[in-house]
């Protein structure tokens, strides 16, 4: 198997290490295989779209996410370090308003799968980092919807000191209480 996988305190969420050949000269590894994914992962899903951002330290992106066309994302740092969340929005779920953390990054080449219904962000750690992710359906910013970042009920555990760096849409996130969210 070229990829371990990890559950994390949302079960649907996981770590996924892929097994990373290095040497004198380098290292390669296998970023993605669609049989490993379905297999290990994720069945069902298959991905549309590939993003790419560069942020720099203290910038958080998110809590994001699409309450129709929700989107499935595998994430990774490929430059830099992040601290990734996933917050689930399934009101069905017992673990609804329920947060997970991770540290992503270039140098432990650690991936995060996100599966539909949940909302998603990070804060570069990091003085810049460059993020990729695969999304299971497109971008339609109309359905895009931002969770506050520091909402009290969820409360995230951000390891941060100092105030992150938004954009208008992300301060301007939801509470839980008053988010749109998935059956």
């Amino acid at each position: 198997m070229a990829i371990q996988v990890t559950s994390t305190a949302l079960p649907e969420v996981k770590i996924v290490e892929p097994t990373v050949f290095g040497d004198t000269r380098g290292f390669f590894f296998e970023s993605f295989n669609l049989r490993e994914f379905h297999e290990n992962v994720a069945r069902g899903f298959e991905f549309v779209q590939d993003n790419h951002s560069r942020s720099t330290r203290g910038v958080l992106r998110g809590l994001h996410y699409q309450i129709q066309h929700p989107q499935g994302k595998l994430v990774r740092v490929v430059s830099g370090q992040v601290f990734d969340v996933a917050v689930d929005l399934r009101i069905s779920s017992p673990l609804f308003g329920k947060w997970t953390g991770t540290m992503l990054s270039a140098d432990n080449h650690r991936q995060l799968w996100i599966p539909p219904g949940f909302a998603h962000g990070f804060i570069v750690i990091s003085q810049e980092a460059e993020f990729v992710y695969k999304t299971t359906d497109f971008w339609f910013p109309e359905y895009e919807r931002s969770l506050l970042w520091c909402d009290p009920e969820v409360d995230i555990d951000w390891p941060i000191e100092f105030e992150p760096v938004l954009a208008p849409k992300d301060a301007a996130g939801k509470l839980l209480y008053e988010a749109e969210c998935f059956p």
